[in-house]
């Protein structure tokens, strides 16, 4: 019998549908890329199906309410009560849409190589379930190749022909959690397709949610601008975290050195130093590329060497926060110390990679009594030890020998701390204007 085949009126409908909305979407992963996309799109007035193997989220999203700070439940709620949008955590619900977007975690193995496993998973997922016109698109930050190299294989060993039968594109995710400028409808999409119809139908389907929609010529070109730009970030927070540290031994000011070439109008931009870096890319890219770099037998070390930099910070900090309670007399085994913040960067609920957690378990390997507050964060785990936020009074602050600033949440009241604290650390800058003998900043 002949292979069915996907006609050229069956592609022009599938155009048709996604132009006029009534292409159904389906988003694999309601995590933080998954669930603000799929509910952009909902707004936009399509109808979107979230498939995620967590019943605690899908039920969540069922009764409208959020698990992101970045969405407001009320949004949410609206999106699902006009029928725009549902949860569901069966993967037979891929069947039924016209366009699959895979937003699944990729993390490291503990030898720092790159896990694809939920990309394998979703992909073997949608096979079950792949038919004639469906688009496929992966938002996932991974290695350039995966596209090709992994998704591909899968989804063609159900015999349908990408280009011919179903089209396959990658378009890196590109959301800034926690940032109120920049969102999913005023950041450039960047899409690369397997082939030109694939492109052409995700930079149709994405401009219905994007102001600004980049086609570029390949799933490879899309997948090393997503490393590249994290990367970028990586080298240079690197750089500063260096400058930092030499800035400390020749007692010169680093948060004055960047206000003074923030000044140069070219060749220049701001990075701040800091306990480290978090979230989900940029700790994690760096060894992305660099396991890609190796089949070609190229050794990306100054990639590498940033990575190294960045992920010592903690131990650093540790030291100088050992440094600063030796300004006070005392040593660090069996002082009380407070942190502020515990998620990766200031206002959001994520602490996936974030320094603060490192941090704790180096001051608790000393013998420090830990404490910490952050106001998205009530409680987690690190090591054999749980921890809950405590709550913050002014006077709270004066029973702790340090409080080290590691997360600069805006709600912090820090001048009142400056003045009921007996000593602090500062490992964002996030203090500098206040003149208070009893602070100590990194980098000075």
């Amino acid at each position: 019998m002949a292979r069915a085949e996907l006609t050229v009126n069956d592609l022009r409908n599938l155009e048709s549908r996604i132009r006029d909305k009534s292409a159904d979407i389906g988003v694999v992963g309601l995590g933080y890329v998954g669930l603000p996309l799929a509910l952009a799109f909902a707004e936009a007035g399509f109808n979107v199906t979230g498939v995620d193997a967590d019943k605690g989220r899908v039920n969540k999203i069922t009764r409208g309410t959020s698990y992101l700070l970045d969405i407001e439940s009320a949004r949410l709620k609206k999106a699902v009560t006009k029928g725009r949008l549902k949860a569901t955590t069966s993967q037979s619900a891929l069947r039924r849409v016209d366009t699959i977007i895979i937003c699944v975690p990729t993390p490291l193995t503990k030898t720092k190589e790159p896990d694809l496993t939920y990309i394998v998973a979703a992909s073997n997922d949608i096979a079950r379930f792949l038919r004639l016109g469906h688009l496929v698109i992966l938002e996932s930050t991974t290695y350039p190749g995966t596209t090709r190299e992994i998704v591909l294989p899968i989804l063609e060993s159900t015999g349908l022909k990408v280009g011919v039968d179903y089209f396959l594109t990658f378009s890196p995710e590109r959301i800034d959690p926690g940032s109120r400028k920049f969102t999913i409808k005023n950041t450039p999409k960047i899409v690369g397709g397997m082939e030109p119809t694939s492109t052409k139908l995700a930079a149709l389907l994405y401009r219905h949610v994007s102001d600004r929609v980049l086609e570029v010529s390949t799933p490879e070109v899309a997948e090393m601008d997503k490393v590249f730009e994290n990367v970028f970030r990586s080298v240079n927070i690197a750089l500063v975290n260096e400058l930092a540290k030499l800035c400390e031994k020749m007692n010169i000011n680093v948060w004055e050195v960047i206000r003074s070439a923030s000044t140069k109008p070219f060749g220049y931009m701001p990075f701040y130093p800091g306990p480290g870096v978090g979230g989900h890319c940029i700790p994690l890219d760096p060894y992305y590329l660099a396991s890609k770099a190796r089949e070609y037998f190229f050794h990306t070390r100054f990639i590498e060497l940033a990575a190294e930099i960045n992920e010592t910070m903690p131990e650093y900090i540790v030291e100088q926060t050992v440094a600063a309670l030796n300004t006070r007399s005392r040593s660090l085994k069996g002082s009380k110390i407070l942190i502020l913040g515990v998620a990766y960067k200031k206002d959001i609920e994520d602490v996936r990679e974030s320094p603060a957690l490192r941090v704790i378990e180096l001051l608790i390997e000393k013998k420090a009594m830990v404490h910490y507050h952050d106001p998205y964060i009530p409680d987690f785990r690190e090591g054999n030890h749980r921890l809950r936020s405590i709550k913050l009074t002014k006077k709270v602050f004066s029973n702790y020998d340090c409080v080290v600033i590691v997360t600069d949440h805006s709600c912090y009241d820090l001048k009142s701390i400056a003045k009921e604290a007996k000593l602090i650390f500062d490992t964002r800058g996030c203090t500098v204007g206040i003149n208070a003998s009893n602070i100590i900043r990194l980098g000075e």
